[in-house]
């Protein structure tokens, strides 16, 4: 897995690349963390668009970004999900916790 952050006035992009799963836990969770403390970022996007595998621990990571988020007054988003992976998300009812914006 491989996670880059970028920001762009008050939205934090995370782009994610590869296989979501337990092994990128540390990872994720040190991207999203400084962006808790950043107070100019509302907005944190979750790009899964090169994401090519995601497991039930990513599922659990995400909720687990989307309860950090709220506690700080932040929104999280889903972005541009890969075929595969919109079809895991639906499955996990997710479209009901997240707002997922997909590619147009």
């Amino acid at each position: 897995m491989n996670t880059e952050v970028l920001i762009n006035g008050a939205v934090a992009t995370m782009e994610m690349r590869g296989r979501f799963d337990f092994s990128a836990h540390r990872e994720f969770k040190d991207a999203y963390m400084s962006l808790m403390q950043d107070h100019s970022v509302l907005v944190i996007d979750v790009n899964l668009s090169a994401v090519d595998y995601m497991d039930s621990s990513a599922l659990g990571m995400l909720l687990m970004l989307r309860d950090r988020a709220q506690a700080a007054n932040k929104e999280v988003t889903l972005s541009k999900p890969s075929k595969v992976v919109a079809q895991i998300l639906n499955v996990a009812n997710f479209p009901k916790l997240f707002n997922i914006v997909e590619t147009k």
